[in-house]
């Protein structure tokens, strides 16, 4: 079967797309957040994207992070957020969409379009790229390259070649794609199918064929494309077909264009700016029943809110917030009215003011909500019985929490540490704690991050079965010999004698048996807070099992097994 013939494509690049991301959602300019400032996006050790200060430092991609922090001393290294890349770049793709429709999402700082359309309509192809970049230019988006070629990855060659010659627009000649391509490295082809540049993941063979044909002196596309083709079936299989065809500049792969996914993200601006919280969530209620409106339109619910305040000097506050079930329009005002008054500083009867946690600091300009995770309606629909005693328990606790306040009711759960106290954690109804958080999206104050707290290892923590009745604030007692010598435990872990008896709040109790010592070492590293303390089971001649703890000359109780 003939391969159709390469159709005209656009491919607009981003480099460094993961820097960029970073720095506009932060709020920042690109030339402040992305490019005077080193950063380095780091994943699995390796960096995958740097800004242009950095690199100026001899940072580069592939470096371990050691090396990088090695030759750029001030480097601020950011871990790898695929999220945060896809969300930063989605208003970037409706804006191209708005001007030349029919655009192909490759990944997170790369796009494609069929060429022919725009230039038909704006009066040739190198025009109608002129015009992207302006119109990208025009949101703060400096150093797009954009590559006009014979098929999509011969596209992004040339785009990626327009960085070397320094123009933001390179056309490869109809025709022309194989002389084009014959001087690369066959190591862009591993990009082109998913290698350490980008792309679908789960293509590891392709990186094993660029190897192999590094060592068989195989080094140009263009010497590949001269190896015959029935040969490169026979050695490379099908996959290796398909890479001897973009070699040959034969990329017969169409544009496919995404189907622009529904707006459900909703914004309001303030003008003048509010500075009374309760003025901005009145204001909010209308947004907030066209939000849910437009979920619901799609057969949606949104399970997870993110809620973007943006205050009049261009400070900004951003968090996501959690449900029990699912946000409607009252729950929706009131997230935004506890963030204003938790993250923000603003009180119910005065204006934003200057928060420990560097939130807005002037009147509140805009508010934007939008969906974090969404879930079918159907699985949140009301039960032909009603909801039973869970569901009324749910409206009965958040009625209540919208009289009082975020914090006003109060749930428990298990969190991490070595001490039992620390790992009673109080969350905030609604907050889910069993709910994983997804790497780089920040969590809600208690709640997101308790399940991966509990993961960690802590060295030193009580196994297994723990005691049933903890204290708050641990029980200062006294442990002893049968000569009446304070018990204590020095410095190789040894106990000093045998402990005889316990004195808790002036009562004496024999010792009948005890467990121990069990060390507890924390923050060796630190002088000050450093710690290490030993814990002992004990059981007393009436029977009660106690969990103590010798920190120096100092007993306290734990908890006790009841």
């Amino acid at each position: 079967m003939t391969p159709s013939a390469p159709v005209r494509s656009l491919v607009l690049w981003f480099p460094d797309w993961p820097v960029t991301a970073i720095a506009r959602e932060a709020g920042s300019a690109q030339d402040e957040a992305g490019m005077r400032h080193p950063i380095a996006v780091v994943e699995r050790n390796l960096v995958v994207a740097c800004s242009a200060s950095a690199r100026a430092e001899g940072v580069r991609r592939g470096q371990r992070r050691r090396d990088a922090q090695a030759r750029c001393p001030g480097l601020t290294v950011v871990a790898a957020d695929a999220a945060r890349d896809q969300r930063a770049f989605a208003p970037v793709v409706a804006l191209i969409e708005e001007r030349a429709p029919g655009v192909q999402l490759v990944r997170p700082g790369l796009c494609a379009l069929r060429a022919r359309g725009p230039a038909r309509y704006y009066g040739g192809e190198t025009e109608a790229a002129r015009m992207l970049l302006a119109a990208l230019r025009d949101q703060g988006l400096e150093g797009v390259r954009a590559g006009i070629a014979d098929g999509p990855f011969t596209a992004e060659q040339a785009a990626r070649a327009g960085t070397r010659a320094h123009e933001p627009v390179f056309v490869v000649p109809a025709g022309g794609a194989a002389g084009f391509l014959a001087p690369l490295s066959v190591a862009v082809l591993d990009a082109a199918v998913g290698g350490p540049a980008g792309g679908t993941p789960g293509t590891q063979g392709a990186a094993d064929l660029v190897g192999l044909l590094a060592r068989l002196g195989v080094q140009t596309l263009g010497g590949f494309a001269e190896m015959p083709p029935d040969r490169v079936r026979e050695r490379f299989g099908e996959r290796g077909v398909r890479l001897h065809a973009l070699a040959a500049g034969q990329d017969s792969r169409p544009v496919e264009p995404r189907t622009p996914p529904p707006e459900l993200q909703r914004e309001v601006a303030f003008e003048p700016p509010l500075e009374i919280a309760d003025q901005v969530a009145f204001a909010m209620r209308v947004t907030a029943d066209d939000f849910v409106a437009g979920l619901g339109a799609v057969d949606l619910v949104c399970t997870e809110l993110r809620v973007e305040l943006v205050g009049d000097r261009g400070e900004r506050s951003e968090r996501v917030w959690l449900h029990p079930g699912s946000f409607d329009a009252p729950a929706i005002v009131d997230r935004v009215r506890w963030q204003l008054a938790e993250d923000v500083g603003t009180g119910d009867a005065g204006g934003p003011g200057d928060s420990a946690r560097g939130g807005l600091r002037s009147g509140v300009a805009l508010v934007r909500i939008s969906p974090e995770a969404v879930d079918a309606a159907s699985h949140h629909a009301p039960a032909l019985f009603g909801g039973g005693p869970e569901q009324r328990v749910h409206h009965a606790l958040s009625r209540v929490q919208a009289m009082l306040g975020h914090r006003g009711v109060l749930t428990p759960a298990i969190g991490g540490g070595r001490w039992l106290a620390e790992r009673q954690v109080l969350v905030p109804w609604g907050d889910k704690d069993a709910r994983d958080r997804r790497p780089g999206v920040r969590a809600t104050d208690g709640a997101g991050g308790l399940a991966a707290q509990r993961a960690r290892p802590w060295p030193g923590s009580l196994p297994d079965p723990l005691p049933t009745t903890v204290f708050a604030d641990p029980v200062p007692v006294d442990v002893r010999a049968l000569g009446g010598e304070l018990v204590d435990v020095d410095e190789r872990g040894t106990v000093s004698a045998v402990p005889a008896f316990l004195i808790e709040s002036g009562r004496r109790r024999a010792i009948e048996a005890w467990a121990g010592p069990w060390p507890v070492v924390e923050r060796g590293w630190d002088a000050v807070r450093a710690r290490r303390a030993h814990r002992f089971q004990v059981v007393d001649a009436d029977g009660g099992a106690w969990l103590l703890v010798c920190d120096g000359d100092a007993w306290t109780a734990e908890a006790t097994y009841d």
